[in-house]
């Protein structure tokens, strides 16, 4: 367990970066020449809507079929899948093909819904990422380390595909589109944009901006595992620049140091931009018991890992308003909102 703590502290140090992507003006950010060649480039691909083609990996599969069925269900633009052997055929009224490859030159698919199990999903992932979709979701959990290490050398050196998982509820765009097992009916179309390590906790915020009359523009379930695809820094840099998203919403967790990381990019947007949007936070696990994971493979305070009053008080003294549970985010957003200058 010391062994694999201490890689994973190496490869997140490894991912650091400066905390703003994009350097312009406030109000019209741009990509820099490094940033326009780099993984980072790609967060615009998690900027999903109506008008999003989804496929499926693993489309025959008994849990893939529940999925899509309901998905389709809710609006989102299921338009095939892949299921290898069973080319030629449909499924669900739709059609069904070897290979992710085939996929991207028939179906046009700007995303991907990897439901396989977690000892092929790495290979699915990778062939997504091979083929270009432009956003693959996987929502497998445990997943091999060293699967899922082998997926980031291939991932951090390209500039088409941004993961988002594994381990994780997925990504949606209320009442346009849902990828991955979000419980989508407390889901209300909004202005609030939301990125969390802890799925549940994350509904629990849902849930209370729908209450709050805010509604949500995209949330995005990052997943619990040690090595994500997508990070809290990365949704925060969507939502910085997203138009639809008014207040943003950042709900961390023991384990890692992402929550530093969001930290510090949250302070340089606060310092870089005039009107910047609220945000609230909040850090699960300070009272969790040392080396025990908590629900999550990353969900784990070891002895080396950054404590989670710290992180809470890295967020607050970069400019997050902190709460103690995620049933007062609606209420609270809703305060900052209201006070916030009209831009």
């Amino acid at each position: 367990m010391k062994a694999l703590q201490t890689s994973r502290r190496r490869y997140i140090r490894g991912l650091k970066t400066s905390v703003l992507p994009w350097t312009a003006t406030p109000q019209q950010p741009k990509l820099t020449n490094h940033r326009a060649f780099s993984y980072d480039s790609t967060i615009s691909n998690l900027d999903i809507g109506g008008d999003t083609r989804i496929i499926y990996q693993g489309f025959t599969g008994r849990a893939a079929t529940a999925n899509a069925r309901e998905t389709i269900a809710y609006g989102t633009k299921v338009v095939g899948g892949v299921s290898p052997g069973k080319g030629g055929t449909e499924h669900l009224g739709l059609p069904v093909l070897n290979s992710v490859r085939e996929a991207m030159e028939k179906l046009k698919p700007h995303a991907s819904a990897v439901f396989v199990p977690a000892s092929h999903a790495a290979r699915a992932i990778t062939e997504a990422i091979e083929a270009e979709v432009p956003l693959v979701v996987s929502v497998a959990e445990h997943i091999p380390v060293h699967d899922m290490l082998r997926v980031h050398e291939v991932l951090r050196t390209q500039t088409k595909t941004r993961l988002v998982g594994p381990n994780c509820p997925g990504i949606i765009a209320p009442n346009e589109c849902r990828i991955g097992i979000m419980p989508y009916k407390q889901f209300t179309p909004g202005v609030v944009g939301i990125v969390s390590k802890s799925g549940t906790l994350s509904y629990e915020a849902v849930g209370a901006t729908t209450r709050a009359g805010l509604g949500q523009s995209i949330v995005v379930g990052m997943g619990g595992d040690m090595m994500p695809g997508t990070t809290l820094l990365d949704g925060l840099q969507l939502f910085f620049r997203h138009d639809k998203t008014q207040g943003i919403l950042l709900i961390g967790e023991i384990g890692g140091e992402a929550e530093i990381h969001a930290a510090e990019a949250i302070k340089e947007y606060r310092r870089t931009v005039s009107n910047p949007k609220p945000i609230v936070a909040m850090v699960a696990g300070v009272t969790a018991p040392m080396e025990r994971t908590m629900g999550h493979a990353g969900a784990i305070q070891t002895s080396h890992d950054v404590p989670a009053e710290a992180k809470a008080r890295a967020l607050e003294k970069a400019g997050a308003v902190l709460v103690p549970h995620p049933g007062m985010m609606g209420s609270v957003m809703a305060s900052l909102l209201k006070s916030r200058p009209q831009a």
